[in-house]
C-alpha cells in the first residue's frame, strides 16, 4: 500500500514550537549580559506559554491535550516498549512525549514566573512594586529594608537560574526521545515538526 502524508502539527503547534526554541536559546545565553533583552524575550515567552494552552484546547485533534496528555500507567508501558525496541506508533504524540511536553509547559511556567519575580525585586517589569515578597520586610528602617530587597532578589535569582537549567535536562531529554523514536519508527519526527505531515500506510 503507498504511503500517503497527512497534516498532523498545524501551523500554530509548529510555529509555538520553534519559536520557543528559538526563544529559549536567546534567553538562556543573554541572561547576564543583555538583561533588558533577556527580560523581553521572557515577556514573549509568557505569551507563547498562553497561546499554547489556549491552543491545547480549541486548536487542531493532535494539538489538544486530550489527544496526548495520558495517565502514569500508559506512559510507563510505552516507555517500557521504546526501551524494548517496539513502541506503539502514535500519528500525534506518544504518551512519553505527552509527559514530557507537560513537565515541559510547567516547568516554563515556573521559569517566567521567578524571571518575573526577580526582575520585579529589582524594580522592573510588570510585578514591580507589587505586594509579591515571600521573603520576610518586617524590619523598619531603610538599611534593613535594602538587605530585604538584596535578599529577595537573591532568592528569586537562584530560583531562576535553577528552573533555567532544570529545563535545559528537560530539553535534552526531550531531543534524546526524539532521537530515540524517529530511529525506532522510521521517521524523520524534526522534519516532522518543520512541515506539519507525517506518512500514514
Amino acid at each position: 500500500m503507498e504511503k500517503q502524508q497527512v497534516v498532523v502539527w498545524d501551523l500554530g503547534v509548529r510555529a509555538f514550537h520553534w519559536s520557543l526554541v528559538a526563544l529559549f536559546i536567546f534567553s538562556y545565553l543573554s541572561g547576564d549580559e543583555l538583561e533588558e533583552l533577556h527580560a523581553y524575550s521572557g515577556y514573549i515567552i509568557i505569551g507563547l506559554l498562553v497561546f499554547r494552552l489556549v491552543w491545547g484546547f480549541i486548536g487542531s485533534q493532535h494539538a489538544r491535550f486530550a489527544d496526548f496528555v495520558r495517565g502514569p500507567r500508559t506512559v510507563i508501558d510505552d516507555l517500557k516498549s521504546i526501551k524494548d525496541g517496539h513502541p506503539r506508533r502514535y500519528l500525534g504524540h506518544n504518551p512519553a512525549g505527552g509527559a514530557m511536553i507537560v513537565m515541559l509547559l510547567i516547568g516554563l511556567s515556573l521559569l517566567t514566573f521567578s524571571g518575573l519575580m526577580a526582575y520585579a525585586a529589582e524594580g522592573h517589569g510588570p510585578l514591580a512594586g507589587a505586594d509579591v515578597s515571600l521573603i520576610s520586610t518586617a524590619h523598619a528602617d531603610d538599611d534593613h529594608d535594602e538587605d530585604d530587597e538584596k535578599e529577595e532578589d537573591e532568592f528569586w535569582e537562584e530560583i531562576h537560574e535553577f528552573m533555567g537549567n532544570f529545563m535545559l535536562l528537560l530539553i535534552f531529554l526531550h531531543i534524546a526521545g526524539v532521537i530515540v523514536s524517529s530511529r525506532l519508527q522510521g521517521e524523520n519526527l524534526v522534519k516532522a515538526m518543520m512541515s506539519g505531515k507525517k506518512e500514514v500506510g
